[in-house]
């Protein structure tokens, strides 16, 4: 018994205290919101008042090299507090001089209204005042800084300075559409200045950072400002984008829309193996001039039927169900064929057709009446064959890119509504289907890369501080689309369109071209087309024995008489091609020359009378002293350094200063007559006048340091 009266007393005890706490939590639930509410309602006051969100900067979009291509600049908005206790001493007297230096500084509004502001302002005790009528400059801020009550600065003037980062592209439109904007006031501007579109919008995570906290406090009359938690900037996003390249793209893009007025054109080039897109241009005409005002290249408005593009993919379906080979003849008539109540024309037709010709030679002519001809007779008993094989190769499907707004691809299905008796002839040529100029480079880039399909990248790096957080690699959306002997074939056709066929006119003597033109008339409203409108482009890769890189020009509704593919699309391609083909050339070559150049080099002249050493080398006709200081006139004779060689002692030509330190080069440079521009730091890497031409004194040479 005594055990059990032990543990009830125990219990009871517990039970007490248990009730004694919930008597306790109950009464202080009922305090906090019943007894003390005025006190926790200024508390939160205070705090909603008080605590101020301090914005991080947000990260820089990079070019490949580093470049920057998209960066916060700060501007500032000005306060007054007209309640503190310095204005209070000086606002009667200085309050005409403050309305005055304002109305004149922004000119929005005269001074009488500034002043009457100020004064409702001051006499309700506003202690956030907005002086700036808009966001002011660095520059800008320092003269405000010096009006009339502000030059007392925080505390003695009650000036408030708020700064929000503005976003600038300091490379001007270059690759704008795929750099992106941010969010200025759509929804109502509910989200802010947030990353609304193109790499802003795709890695908004990483680029916006962290909001800080501070919190305002008065101290004895005193307004300060306490940093509660530091705000974390943004990341650095590092894009594939090879500023020398996209200039090459861009201008010529430029160039041919200009000449032909074309509504708008894309173009987009890629990297083979790695799928990192190195150039692309979105440009579009508004009020008579070309902008980036869309991104053409994988938005909905870029995504059209493709016309004879197509072609490659029909055929390489037949080819992969062993149908058809490149040897098999069709006739393909005098270019006019009539199926099911509707005439299908070759372009050349007016010229009596081709007759005969072998599947490769209707690739290369782009015979719309031989490709129809071919898809027909293998599929017509089973046109689901013919597209379950492009669904295979993943073409219906977008490419999932982290840009959004990618414009979805649109193939008709055999048993769907809109499927007619004529879909498949036409759409084996590119009509009554859809896809984006990316979504179609991806292709062909997959056949280039051989067989395996890679996603389009547009980034490489983030980085926090220079410190590398994620790397983006390469993704394979399709590791074999075809086997390797339909894939052999489909090159070799495509190399023989710029050989025998529609795209002989890109042909130059340096490499070779493997692509296809494509000329589609443009639909307007429901299965309509608009006369005289069509989408010319050419889509391939070079070299053709060795593929780099990919590359597709779409140029929409030109005027002027040529429509063509082959002659609107077909020369920017070919311009394109050509620049970055001697780019990377001389890329190579500058490498292969510094590693000879390290190779052979001398070793470093790190000892020595320097007198001594000069007169030795030139005696062996040694001229890399590098490293070695420059001789002053104490130490050798002016005549003992004219005799040291500017170039191997070849009179008027340019000397060869690759390899050497920067002092040797400019006196052996300035020796020779040239003006001298360095640029970098370390050796001498290349000069922009070749050693040994013939050299023009008074020149400027430029030399580049590394």
């Amino acid at each position: 018994m005594d055990i059990r009266k032990a543990i009830v007393s125990r219990i009871a005890i517990i039970y007490f205290f248990l009730l004694l706490f919930g008597l306790v939590v109950i009464f202080k639930m009922v305090s906090v919101q019943k007894i003390k509410n005025e006190r926790w309602e200024q508390i939160a006051k205070n705090l909603e008042e008080n605590t101020v969100i301090v914005k991080p900067n947000r990260g820089n979009i990079c070019a490949g090299d580093g470049s920057v291509l998209a960066t916060s600049v700060p501007g500032y908005y000005v306060r007054i507090d007209l309640a503190a206790e310095g204005v209070k001493r000086v606002f009667r007297d200085e309050n005409d001089s403050l309305a005055h230096y304002l109305a004149n500084f922004f000119r929005d509004m005269p001074k009488s209204e500034y002043k009457r502001r100020l004064n409702e302002a001051y006499k309700s005790g506003n202690r956030g005042f907005m002086l700036t009528p808009r966001k002011v400059d660095y520059q800008e801020l320092q003269k405000i800084k010096k009006f009339p009550i502000l030059r007392r600065g925080r505390f003695g003037g009650g000036m408030l300075i708020e700064q929000e980062n503005k976003r600038v592209n300091p490379l001007g439109t270059l690759a704008l559409r795929t750099i992106g904007d941010l969010n200025k006031g759509a929804y109502g501007g509910v989200h802010g200045h947030i990353g609304y579109t193109g790499l802003e919008g795709a890695y908004e995570q990483y680029l916006k950072g962290v909001d800080g906290i501070s919190y305002r406090e008065n101290l004895s009359g005193r307004w300060i400002t306490r940093i509660e938690i530091e705000p974390q900037n943004g990341m650095d996003v590092i894009t594939t984008i090879d500023l020398k390249l996209q200039d090459i793209a861009e201008s010529a893009l430029m160039k041919q829309l200009q000449a032909t007025g074309a509504d708008w054109g894309t173009t987009i080039l890629m990297e083979v193996k790695t799928g990192e897109v190195k150039a692309v241009s979105n440009l579009g005409k508004e009020n008579g001039i070309y902008v980036e005002n869309y991104n053409y290249a994988l938005g909905h408005a870029g995504c059209y039927e493709p016309g004879s593009t197509f072609k490659l993919i029909s055929l390489m379906v037949a080819l992969e169900d062993g149908l058809i080979d490149t040897s098999t003849v069709f006739n393909t008539g005098n270019g006019v064929w009539k199926y099911k109540g509707r005439t299908i024309y070759d372009s050349d037709y007016r010229y009596g057709g081709h007759g005969e010709m072998t599947v490769k030679q209707i690739f290369e002519k782009s015979s719309n009446v031989g490709v129809a001809k071919i898809i027909t007779s293998c599929y017509e008993n089973k046109p689901k064959d013919y597209v379950n094989r492009i669904y295979n190769f993943g073409l219906n499907k977008p490419l999932g890119l982290e840009i959004q707004g990618e414009g979805k691809p649109f193939f008709k299905y055999p048993g769907d509504n809109d499927w007619w008796g004529t879909t498949l002839a036409w759409m084996s040529y590119g009509y009554e289907t859809k896809m984006t100029p990316l979504q179609i480079l991806t292709f062909y880039n997959a056949v280039a890369n051989d067989g395996s399909m890679v996603k389009p990248r547009f980034v490489k790096e983030i980085r926090d501080n220079g410190v590398l957080v994620r790397q983006v690699k390469t993704e394979v959306l399709n590791p074999m689309i075809v086997s390797k002997e339909t894939l052999g074939k489909a090159k070799k056709m495509l190399e023989g369109v710029c050989e025998y066929g529609t795209g002989r006119s890109l042909r130059n003597e340096w490499f070779r071209i493997a692509g296809k033109t494509g000329t589609a008339q443009i639909a307007v409203g429901v299965g309509g087309y608009q006369k005289g409108m069509y989408l010319a482009s050419f889509v391939g890769y070079f070299p053709a024995d060795d593929p780099q890189y990919s590359l597709i020009v779409t140029v929409n509704n030109p005027r002027g008489g040529l429509y063509y593919g082959g002659s609107v699309a077909g020369p920017v391609f070919s311009e394109i091609a050509e620049r970055v083909y001697a780019s990377r050339q001389l890329h190579e070559n500058e490498q292969e020359q510094d590693d000879d150049e390290e190779k052979y080099s001398l070793p470093e002249i790190k000892k020595g009378n320097v007198e001594n050493i000069y007169r030795v080398a030139n005696e062996l006709g040694i001229k890399d002293l590098s490293g070695l200081p420059l001789l002053s006139d104490s130490k050798v004779k002016k005549a003992d350094r004219q005799n040291i060689p500017a170039d191997n002692s070849v009179m008027g030509k340019v000397p060869d200063v690759r390899g050497m330190g920067p002092s040797e080069a400019v006196f052996m440079l300035e020796k020779a007559g040239l003006r001298v521009r360095l640029q970098g730091t370390g050796k001498v890497k290349t000069q922009s006048q070749e050693p040994g031409s013939k050299l023009v004194r008074g020149s400027y040479i430029y030399v580049k340091l590394g």
